[in-house]
């Protein structure tokens, strides 16, 4: 990486802060810091505040009736994704590690959803997918198997309704999807999710820089 100067010094160090200030700006509940505590006790790495905001915006201007996530974690972005929801609507979420998915069934308890506002799939996600109706999801959020993203975004296509939306959590992956050096084929995969979602005439996409980069597309009428 070569050295930053003068005022690109500058530039850097107030994204910088700003990428915080965005972070710092969401209050999370009590549910929300037990389910992070959970994360963090089991090595996982949730989403930050500020993408979950932005997950959270995107579940209520799309007002959500039926969202998909890949990688449900301890429910950190379980939660943010139905506090945006509609009162009902239904999360559907696939882990492969069932002991983490009733993690996230405590945390949407405490936050006060009945039971029946998620369901809960463990299993690994191409296996799961294929089994879920299509056209039928207002929102797919993807936070899984990097390798897998491809086969993730093909099957969130068939999913979702048109102008239903497809999220991407991770795609930075921590500066090394831009890093010119070698680099892993979790890497190399991001690369190839995000030149297919920028290259796809189907999706309508943005990238935002929040978190670890969330990468996301309308899927159009």
């Amino acid at each position: 990486m070569r050295q930053l100067r003068g005022q690109e010094r500058v530039i850097t160090a107030n994204r910088q802060t700003s990428w915080a200030f965005a972070d710092a700006f969401v209050a999370e509940d009590e549910a929300l810091h037990w389910a992070r505590d959970r994360a963090r006790e089991a090595g996982l790495r949730p989403v930050s505040p500020g993408t979950g905001a932005a997950l959270r915006l995107l579940a209520a201007t799309t007002d959500a009736k039926a969202v998909a996530e890949i990688g449900t974690g301890t429910g950190v972005s379980g939660l943010y994704l139905l506090h945006g929801m509609r009162p009902d609507g239904v999360l559907t979420t696939v882990d492969p590690e069932p002991e983490r998915q009733q993690f996230a069934r405590e945390a949407f308890r405490a936050a006060g959803y009945a039971a029946n506002r998620a369901r809960f799939i463990p299993g690994r996600a191409l296996d799961v997918l294929p089994r879920l109706a299509d056209g039928a999801y207002d929102l797919v959020f993807c936070d899984g198997d990097r390798l897998e993203s491809l086969d993730c975004l093909a099957e969130s296509l068939r999913l979702l309704r048109p102008g239903g939306l497809v999220c991407f959590e991770g795609v930075f992956a921590d500066g090394r999807t831009i890093d010119s050096a070698a680099q892993p084929a979790e890497v190399l995969r991001l690369r190839e999710l995000l030149r297919a979602v920028r290259e796809s005439q189907e999706l309508m996409s943005t990238l935002l820089p929040v978190g670890d980069g969330l990468l996301c597309a309308v899927r159009r009428g």
